[in-house]
């Protein structure tokens, strides 16, 4: 890399990989699928196209990033390798510990609908669900629906694969991220849900035991 803090301390040193702006929000973008650069340019709003070019050439370089053929090999896509994928625990924890500071909502930031899967992931990650397996949709705004498998083994969090719903819940991304951090319960929140299918299903995603 061509910047350095110069010290020899594993934080210091990890910065020194993803700590410029943007790196970790391209590793976001990456934790949640592969993406094409157009794809990474969409996701990331506000960077400019020279900037993200340099950013994943400084990645790919750092062996965080790699340049794979898509499905059907008729397109690159960028993806994390095996080392970069590693960074999904500390990403994470930083979610978690961004909590307090989601919970006025967004004010006029821009939103879209696929972050939270690595939100909803942190947060209701790996968790048993309460009673009987569930799939429930997600649909904070109208155009990316999400989808939470919740089973005995843990709960799955991703873009929704087209599999049948158990349940679909409309909601604020504020709603949703306090109800998945523990903040809220669904009876916290009367007029401020939609509930479409099984309610129970619902609660068995929101109100989850450890495993």
């Amino acid at each position: 890399m061509s910047r350095s803090y110069g010290q020899y301390c594993g934080l210091a040193r990890a910065l020194d990989v993803v700590g410029d702006r943007w790196n970790l929000l391209i590793v976001r973008e990456l934790l949640i699928a592969p993406a094409r650069y157009r794809e990474l340019l969409d996701g990331l709003p506000g960077v400019a196209t020279n900037l993200l070019a340099d950013r994943l050439r400084d990645l790919e370089t750092a062996g965080v990033v790699e340049r794979r053929l898509a499905d059907g090999g008729n397109a690159i896509v960028y993806a994390l390798t095996p080392w970069g994928a590693e960074l999904r625990e500390p990403v994470e924890s930083l979610i978690r510990w961004s909590t307090p500071l989601m919970a006025r909502g967004p004010g006029g930031d821009r939103f879209r609908a696929e972050w939270l899967v690595l939100a909803l992931s942190a947060l209701i990650g790996g968790r048993a669900a309460a009673g009987r397996s569930s799939t429930v949709g997600i649909l904070p705004v109208d155009d990316r629906l999400l989808q939470v498998r919740a089973t005995r083994s843990g709960t799955e969090v991703s873009l929704h694969d087209g599999r049948d719903l158990d349940a679909v819940l409309r909601a604020d991304a504020s709603i949703v991220l306090g109800l998945a951090a523990g903040a809220l319960t669904l009876d916290d929140t009367p007029g401020l849900v939609d509930i479409e299918g099984d309610e129970a299903a619902v609660r068995a995603v929101f109100n989850p035991r450890r495993a």
